[in-house]
């Protein structure tokens, strides 16, 4: 195409104004000199009208020359018929307003301007088509318009009824539109010839427009009218289709495309669609036209010169025009024109003169009167005063009533988007008929008979495609989008069509965001449930009201049946707003709501499945294919290496990876149903598989989500299915599917560890993987024909084994983290890196403990004496070495806190390794052995780790509180062990002592008995217990020592330290009374040891006063005793049956028994000793009254206690009851001297 330059400059001779590089001029390019509109006001009334062009092909406007008068128009001038650069193409300008429209003219455009289609525009036609529609009223010929809707767009052709019989009678197509015409309006249709005037007057306005372009050049043969027609159409033939992807159709062979043309004015095309996938369907697809071969070409082509976005009024209308225009000099822009001046301009005449300088917004007519072809005069009118030529009277206020009429009514009735209606006014009536052809057609034998369908579905196709690749779309249109696709499939015949059914149904499917969040899904599209037709099937016309007409009856009941609409009478029309659109032209197409995500994803499996099975129809079976040529190479898949986009080397890695994973299927690197890669099959079987395995992977989730783990692995199973039968048609592996890979095998080792641990459940998992669905089965039937889909059988077994289970988990995370490795994804996607080792690490923790656990069983199994068995120690390998992996996976991210358990989990294998080894040896024999001492050290050393990889508590003070907590129980077991089993023959006593109490303080320090938490009573208990023991073991040695004075001086403070903080503890304790108990006796004990050393009887008076006052301290746990007793007595009957460790599991009746009977028996031996030491003080000194009050107070209760352990018959309760009083007593009556604090506080 030119571009538009200024007056009077030269534009290239040919192929200038070939369409092929379709070019949108600016409002400041644009051809008109006011191309932004302009607001005439004509015949005193305002008539709205603004015109801007879109495109031009025209050449630059050159001023026309004035012919002399008495000029023969009957002779040809020198030039006719010649190419010129001012006229550009012969037969486009030149011939004008009088050359035929074409049959698609109005679609040629549609796709030109798709942006147009659906939203902004109320009409697409021809400008003579618009001019006929305004005229109704005015004239009595007849009107015959096809009538398409397109969103809120309709589209206008002229369907020419002779021309299409007469095809009728040659092709017998249209045969049910002829028996329907000659029945219902014209019985008697006959072809009706152009008369010789009409080619006569036609001849002389070309030869005018030739002579007034001044051309000059010497008189040359004159080409036919057949030559000049087959000229005009080679042409055009050049044109390349600027349409944006997808086109839906090639172009005949008979058409070249032109090699430099280029679509100028398309958007960059995104990736996520299928671009390209549709770019040219096979040649049985081509669209049916109403013509011979020679004008197939020109079918669906936008042949006008110019096209004009034209507002009249409220009205928005995309007009093609062919008129010529002329400019330069004192007229900037006319229009030219050639009237008989023995025929006056009537009505008709002067609407069609005002409406083109209207729509091409030309401020002039000039018009040249004519007698017999002899040029008589000029004569110029302004625009604005057309309507009031003499003869020619109009109103432009009716003219806007007309065609806001005409717009409403069809409005109202075109409501089925991608049926073709036909507007009819037969010759000299006042009726106008509107049918459904698209359903009249239905009714014969073969619907598909209605050449309109194609290019309706094309462009409903075309303008859903074009909404599709806006990247500013909104969901808002995706219920447009989602009718428009719907439709198109209507329309079309699956065997006839597969590949544009193939890519609607694929874009259908885009249309559901499967990874969007359920607020956005909610909040985003209205809930409308009966949105799935949206408008046009299912709505019913409600009818006009009477006074409107529309459906008014007609005096012929047949008329009725078959119209969808009637205008009674044209006059009809000329009344302001007779016709109001009942309702929009578009109703709200509400995009369908799915509740829930399963919902969504099968309404894409749906529409995946859809696309399937058009594309394996299309496919020939191999007895089709034709036999290879021995003569002809066959092209071997990686000769393309070099063209291939993406990462070099990127399939090796994948086929090496597939290959490691025990799923690359020899041989199968193709399509086993015979696929020729590259072609529309290919692509669009490739994307539709993509978008089923994102489907399924989603479904896959949400059932996990549920904890629907035998549905979310049947659903990651068909997943990774798509996947692998991708994997073996791709010939050109993006990092993308490689990253939904990684996804999916990521959430397939979730899957495997959710029913590892969920064993109790697995029926009815099971049954749940099982189940499958007619449409899983039938999309899987489509995978079958290109691949055996084993790719990945080993990720998605449902074992009923837990340790297999583990390892397919593990497995399949190591997977995705390999995937993650080629081209350069981890960096790409850290997140999804950092939760495939986090995933890693904590599978690998889950089998370290598995195998630990059965290490441990092995061992309780054991028998004592035995030694550790090789089971055993694999076992302590197998776990050891996955911790040690998990480790490494953790530490990889500077995930410190998760490092840390795994590092704890590993101490607890190096105590269960020593644990078995502790029962290696004889147990009367028994000494803590080496191996014991180094897998406790080995044990430590982790916990120590640990810690230094939390840092400090705050980083997760639960993991820092639960690894101080097992490093303090690994030093006290060793301590415990070292002190119950000396290993004696290997190191001295002292040794041993200290290296018991180096470990009995370590594990103090790490035992947090300050702060309050769920574990404080047990690190109480623990503190308490590690004083008790170190307590005991100086009290040992105080007793086993002989000699140095200041070590057992040194011995005798600690034991009484540590004893003091043990009752302190133990008294803090509500369910430890035995323990408490135990350690008062046996500082009783110690105080009877100190005593046994002393001389004097004061010394001993006062130990003893110190053993009496502890005796007295224990009324707290036999008052503790007590109470659970009670609760246990109080028990009702029926609880008896229920097991003994739910009534008082802290409370041991035998050790309580034995206790008791030592505490009775170490307290009547004080109060003896007491008594003895007191009666022999008093003969000695004279009389001192609080000793005797204590003497007597003892003695008495030394005589209770006798009579109390006398009596054999006494229960438990009773004892401790004696006891308490008895102690109460004590207390009160001075039996404890007020020196006797002075032991062990």
């Amino acid at each position: 195409m030119g571009d538009s330059k200024e007056a009077g400059a030269e534009s290239p001779p040919t192929g200038a104004a070939a369409r092929g590089g379709l070019s949108l001029l600016s409002q400041g390019e644009s051809e008109e000199p006011s191309a932004q509109g302009s607001a005439l006001f004509l015949g005193g009334n305002e008539v709205k009208s603004r015109a801007v062009v879109k495109y031009s092909s025209a050449p630059p406007r050159t001023a026309f020359a004035r012919l002399e008068e008495k000029t023969d128009l009957k002779l040809p001038p020198a030039n006719w018929l010649r190419e010129s650069a001012k006229l550009g193409p012969a037969g486009t300008t030149i011939l004008g307003n009088s050359k035929k429209s074409k049959p698609f003219s109005s679609f040629g455009m549609a796709y030109d301007f798709i942006d147009s289609v659906g939203n902004d525009v109320d009409v697409v036609s021809d400008s003579e088509n618009i001019k006929k529609l305004l005229k109704i009223p005015y004239s009595k010929s007849h009107v015959s318009m096809a009538v398409h809707r397109i969103g809120r767009t309709l589209l206008l052709d002229e369907l020419d009824i002779q021309e299409l019989f007469m095809r009728s009678s040659q092709t017998g197509d249209w045969t049910w539109l002829k028996e329907f015409y000659q029945r219902l309006i014209d019985q008697k249709w006959q072809r009706k010839k152009k008369s010789k005037e009409h080619w006569y007057q036609k001849a002389i306005l070309s030869k005018f427009l030739y002579y007034s372009i001044n051309g000059d050049g010497a008189a040359q043969p004159v080409p036919s009218a057949a030559e000049q027609q087959e000229s005009s159409s080679s042409d055009q033939t050049n044109d390349s289709d600027g349409a944006s992807w997808p086109a839906p159709f090639e172009m005949p062979s008979s058409v070249s495309e032109d090699p430099s043309a280029s679509s100028q004015g398309s958007e960059p095309l995104e990736p996520s669609y299928i671009v390209g996938h549709v770019a040219s369907a096979p040649k049985e697809q081509n669209l049916t036209t109403l013509f011979n071969d020679g004008e197939n070409s020109q079918g669906l082509k936008n042949d006008f010169v110019r096209n004009i976005l034209w507002t009249f009024e409220d009205i928005h209308m995309l007009v093609g025009s062919n008129m010529p225009i002329f400019g330069g000099g004192r007229y900037p822009a006319v229009s030219l024109r050639l009237r008989d001046n023995n025929k006056p301009i009537n009505v008709l005449t002067g609407i069609d003169y005002w409406l083109d300088n209207l729509i091409c917004n030309v401020p002039e007519l000039v018009m040249c009167f004519h007698v017999n072809g002899i040029v008589q005069k000029y004569e110029m009118i302004k625009t604005e005063e057309i309507p009031n030529l003499e003869n020619s009277n109009f109103s432009t206020k009716v003219i806007k009533d007309i065609a806001q009429n005409i717009l409403s009514f069809l409005k109202s009735n075109c409501t089925k988007e991608g049926h073709t209606y036909w507007l009819f006014k037969a010759s000299g009536s006042d009726i106008v008929k509107l049918y459904d052809l698209t359903t009249l057609c239905e009714e014969t034998e073969d619907k598909y008979q209605n050449p309109f369908t194609m290019p309706v579905a094309i462009l409903l196709y075309k303008v859903a495609c074009n909404m599709m690749m806006k990247k500013n779309q909104n969901k808002k249109h995706y219920g447009t989008i989602r009718t428009l696709l719907l439709n198109c499939v209507k329309l079309l015949d699956k065997s006839r069509h597969p590949q544009i059914i193939a890519s609607a149904n694929y874009m259908l499917s885009e249309l559901f965001q499967l990874d969007e969040p359920k607020k956005e899904e909610s909040s985003e599209s209205p809930l409308n449930e009966n949105s799935d037709e949206s408008y046009s099937e299912e709505e019913e016309e409600m009818p006009d009201s009477d006074e409107n007409g529309s459906y008014s009856t007609s005096s012929d009941p047949s008329d009725d049946n078959k119209a969808v609409a009637i205008i009674k009478s044209v006059g009809e029309l000329s009344v302001p707003e007779k016709y109001k659109s009942i309702h929009q032209i578009r109703p709200s197409c509400t995009f369908p709501v799915c509740h829930d995500t399963e919902e969504r994803c099968r309404l894409v499996l749906s529409y995946v499945l859809e696309g399937l099975k058009s594309v394996d129809s299309s496919i020939k079976k191999e007895s089709d294919l034709p036999a290879a040529d021995p003569n002809t190479p066959i092209p071997l898949k990686y000769e393309d290496e070099s063209t291939r986009g993406g990462p070099e080397g990127l399939e090796k890695q994948m086929a090496l990876f597939l290959d490691k994973m025990g799923s690359l299927q020899k041989g199968n690197y193709s399509s086993q149903s015979g696929m020729i890669p590259g072609s529309w099959q290919h692509k669009m079987k490739l994307q539709l598989i993509l978008k089923s395995s994102k489907a399924y992977y989603v479904l896959s989730d949400a059932a996990m989500s549920l904890q629907k783990y035998g549905r979310a692995l049947r659903y990651i199973k068909l997943a990774l299915q798509s996947h692998d039968t991708y994997c073996c048609l791709c010939t050109n592996m993006l990092s993308e599917v490689l990253l939904f890979l990684s996804q999916y095998l990521t959430l397939c080792g979730d899957i495997q560890l959710m029913l590892a641990q969920n064993a109790n459940n697995r029926a009815a998992h099971l049954e749940e993987f099982n189940y499958q669905t007619k449409e899983d089965q039938e999309i899987l039937h489509s995978l079958h024909r290109e691949s055996s889909c084993q790719g990945f059988a080993w990720a998605t077994d449902l074992s009923t084994d837990l340790e297999s289970q583990l390892s397919v988990s593990c497995k399949c995370y190591e997977a995705a983290n390999e995937i993650l490795q080629f081209s350069d994804l981890k960096s790409q996607n850290p997140e999804h890196y950092v939760q495939v080792l986090k995933r890693m690490g904590n599978v690998r923790n889950e089998i370290g403990v598995f195998y630990m656990n059965q290490a441990a069983a092995l061992q309780s199994e054991r028998v004592v004496s035995k030694s550790v068995s090789t089971a055993e120690q694999q076992l302590w390998k197998k776990s050891f070495s996955c911790f040690e992996k998990g480790i490494h996976n953790f530490e990889s991210i500077d995930d410190a806190t998760n490092a840390a358990l795994l590092l704890c989990n590993t101490g607890r294998l190096m105590r269960i390794c020593a644990q078995a080894h502790c029962g290696a040896g004889d147990e009367f024999k028994r000494e803590f052995s080496p191996e014991e001492g180094l897998y406790y050290n080995k044990a430590v050393d982790y916990y120590l780790k640990a810690l230094r990889s939390l840092g400090t508590r705050d980083i997760h003070p639960a993991v820092w509180d639960s690894v101080n907590w097992e490093l303090s129980t690994t030093y006290f077991t060793m301590a415990t062990l070292q002190q119950d089993y000396a290993p004696l023959s290997r190191k001295a006593q002292e040794q041993i002592e200290k290296e018991v109490s180096e470990a009995m303080m370590k594990s103090l320090k790490y035992c947090d008995v300050d702060s309050a938490s769920a574990r404080q009573p047990l690190c109480q208990y623990r503190a308490a217990t590690i004083h008790h023991r170190l307590a005991s073991m100086y009290h040992s040695c105080l007793r086993n020592q002989v000699g140095d004075e200041h070590l057992r001086k040194q011995h005798r403070v600690l034991a009484d330290l540590h004893y003091s903080k043990a009752v302190k503890l133990f008294q803090l304790l509500k369910d430890a009374p035995c323990e408490l108990l135990r350690v008062q006796l046996e500082r009783v004990a110690f105080a009877e040891f100190q005593m046994t050393s002393q001389n004097s009887n004061v010394g001993k008076l006062k130990t003893l006063s110190g053993a009496l006052d502890i005796m007295v301290r224990t009324k707290h746990a036999f008052q503790l005793i007590r109470k659970e007793l009670v609760e246990e007595f109080d028990q009702p009957k029926s609880d008896e049956s229920t097991p003994a460790a739910d009534s008082s599991p802290s409370l041991n009746r035998e050790e309580v028994i034995k206790l008791l009977s030592i505490f009775e028996s170490r307290l009547s031996f004080l109060l003896l000793q007491s008594i003895k030491l007191l009666s022999s003080t008093k003969k000695k000194t004279s009389s001192n009254t609080e000793e005797d009050v204590v003497l007597k107070t003892n003695k008495q209760i030394y005589s209770q206690l006798l009579r109390a352990t006398a009596n054999k018959n006494a229960t438990l309760l009773e004892r401790i009851d004696v006891l308490i009083h008895l102690l109460d007593q004590l207390a009160r009556g001075g039996g404890v001297s007020s020196n006797a604090f002075s032991i062990g506080f």
